[in-house]
């Protein structure tokens, strides 16, 4: 099986939502045996902040979170393991325990004060973004894209601290103005942990070949994401590996990786009300055959076919892993 290294998966957000509800090992009862099955060796989990928690309840609900994925590697020391430093990322792989990555998803929980980072780095985080769509107090969305914002005074200061302390800069979500400015400023590598390419399917959410040029040229990488409307208008499983050939084509496997973004299960799971009460989860446009980690296992292969062998395993996992073992601390 060939190794996968996952750089976005909101499954911390599933797993609080499930044990607030009574449920004592959501983790151990699912979302690993998924890993397992995918070949995971490495994944990232992203701190996201919901639509209810925006404002005062944003940075709560975000240590809530990170102590849900300390929680998790305590019960199952065995199989998983934060990394903080590259040492730690190569020894968890070295033992065959799954390397996990603490990331923020968009900016709430910092608000107004920068010194917010310090206390994510002392947690254990080591990627973040500024943005989700919505704006923030450092920048604006991708969904905010009318305003033609820019960082803000605000997001330029925080760009600088988080290269200082040397959290990972992911720009997902980010506005059009807004990447270009970070593109402008930046002086360490910056990311896109699920993002894909808007020259195969035109979608806000996905990158310009420009822009997946200039990750690039910073050093970074892009992450393609696996979410339907991303993809295709009728997305198949081919649609997602075209999405990665097409930028492997464009600037190497060496800056593509994997950030297919499962949502099935986290929907699910996250909200009871989502239960066919106010969404229909059966019309979600997702990619058969590439819904959750386990489908992993089987898009190998088909990387393999169209990538080759060497290529193959750079996206699957190698990229990620050798990123990381140069921006993590030693």
């Amino acid at each position: 099986m060939i190794p996968m290294a996952d750089c976005h998966d909101d499954l911390l957000m599933a797993v609080r939502h499930l044990r607030e509800r009574g449920h004592r090992d959501p983790f151990g009862d699912f979302w690993l045996p998924q890993l397992r099955e995918g070949g995971v060796i490495l994944q990232v989990l992203p701190v996201y902040t919901e639509e209810q928690f925006v404002g005062e309840g944003a940075l709560r609900r975000a240590l809530l979170l990170l102590e849900e994925a300390r929680l998790l590697a305590e019960m199952h020391s065995n199989d998983v393991v934060i990394v903080e430093t590259s040492g730690a990322l190569f020894r968890a792989l070295e033992q065959g325990r799954i390397a996990l990555l603490l990331a923020i998803e968009g900016a709430e929980p910092v608000g107004n004060d920068l010194a917010m980072l310090d206390v994510f780095w002392r947690s254990g985080v080591r990627m973040a973004s500024l943005t989700w769509n919505r704006r923030t107090m450092l920048a604006d969305g991708v969904g905010e894209h009318d305003t033609g914002g820019r960082l803000t005074a605000l997001g330029m200061e925080a760009v600088a601290e988080m290269e200082r302390l040397g959290v990972v800069l992911d720009v997902s979500h980010l506005s059009l103005a807004g990447f270009w400015h970070v593109a402008e400023i930046a002086r360490r590598p910056f990311v896109a942990s699920h993002s894909s390419c808007r020259a195969v399917h035109d979608h806000p959410r996905n990158l310009t070949d420009e822009q997946i040029r200039a990750i690039a040229a910073s050093g970074g990488f892009v992450g393609i994401n696996a979410f339907g409307p991303f993809l295709h208008d009728k997305p198949e499983l081919r649609h997602y590996v075209n999405h990665v050939a097409h930028a492997v084509e464009l600037v190497g496997s060496e800056h593509v990786a994997l950030g297919p973004d499962f949502l099935d299960d986290v929907a699910r799971a996250v909200d009871p009300i989502l239960q066919g009460a106010l969404v229909d989860l059966t019309a979600l446009p997702l990619v058969e055959g590439l819904r959750r980690p386990a489908d992993l296992a089987t898009l190998g292969p088909l990387l393999v076919d169209r990538l080759g062998e060497r290529d193959a395993y750079a996206v699957a996992s190698r990229t990620l892993i050798d990123f990381l073992g140069q921006a993590l601390p030693r």
